[in-house]
């Protein structure tokens, strides 16, 4: 009996949050460990089905870094990455696209309907969802000078399509998204997928930006989870070294989400079953939440 008490508590637990988010929209950025255990893939999938049946908008961005690394490997390939950006000339784009589009993305959309979602997969490409421009890097030089780096087919994203994405919802679909863009020429570019999803959560003023990573979520330089933050907290955390490496630029992307329009951003632990359900419908959460 107690068990089935616990279990009734967290449902009344959950009950305010489902009312409140009822009808909003949610951008989850899926990648990381989440994308290659079975178990893990099951429950994102059982989750975002969830959140659809609760009358939740989600709309999924994916990644796909390592399932590039091992075709561009079989393809004798060698990657050259600047500043964490892979060097994407025209044959690494050829094989980029092929995977995201034609391997993960179909993957991703499988397995959500598999498990009784109604799924459709989209390149950035699909009705112009996302125009896209040439990104130039940015490289500090031994001296301090930045220097702009072209690292060839690797974009930013200029404009989002919101009217696909509300077509599909409308339709009670769920929107997957692969992180390839189009240029003004029909090129195509490679696009980070956090930044793909912090744009498509800012054009579409969504309630939450989700990014599921390998990681706990934000720490401070005592290595202590921080369960929430403000932007102003974030940057001093980065100033204090407690945010280093390929955080910082997932961070920048929340921060640049909440200061075009998201309401909040969440970095969670992927790793973790039910991750997005155990963020969003508990009083503490499991990650780290960022507010303006």
């Amino acid at each position: 009996m107690k068990h089935l008490i616990e279990k009734a508590t967290t449902l009344m637990e959950a009950l305010p949050y489902i009312r409140r988010f009822a009808g909003r929209t949610f951008v989850i950025k899926y990648g990381g460990h989440a994308m290659s255990d079975e178990k893990l893939k099951e429950s994102f999938a059982l989750d975002v089905i969830m959140l659809k049946s609760l009358g939740i908008n989600a709309v999924i961005v994916h990644g796909g870094g390592p399932q590039i690394n091992e075709t561009l490997k079989r393809y004798g390939i060698v990657s050259e990455f600047v500043r964490g950006m892979r060097v994407t000339d025209a044959e690494t784009m050829s094989v980029v696209e092929m995977v995201l589009v034609g391997q993960v993305n179909r993957e991703v959309v499988g397995y959500l309907n598999q498990h009784g979602g109604r799924a459709v997969g989209l390149s950035g490409k699909d009705g112009t969802l996302l125009l896209a421009e040439k990104l130039l890097q940015e490289v500090t030089g031994d001296d301090g000078a930045v220097e702009l780096v072209d690292i060839g087919y690797v974009g930013d994203v200029v404009k989002v399509n919101t009217d696909l994405i509300a077509t599909l919802e409308n339709g009670k679909y769920i929107p997957v998204i692969a992180p390839v863009g189009v240029g003004q020429d029909g090129e195509s570019y490679n696009i980070n997928a956090d930044l793909v999803a912090g744009r498509v959560a800012a054009a579409l003023n969504a309630e939450k930006l989700i990014l599921l990573t390998d990681i706990e979520g934000v720490k401070d330089t005592n290595g202590r989870l921080l369960g929430s933050l403000s932007v102003a907290e974030l940057h001093c955390q980065i100033e204090q070294g407690a945010i280093t490496g390929g955080m910082i630029p997932k961070v920048v992307c929340c921060a640049d989400a909440l200061g075009d329009g998201v309401k909040k951003a969440h970095i969670i632990d992927g790793r973790v079953p039910h991750a997005v359900l155990l963020e969003i419908f508990t009083d503490v959460g499991i990650g780290t939440e960022i507010t303006k």
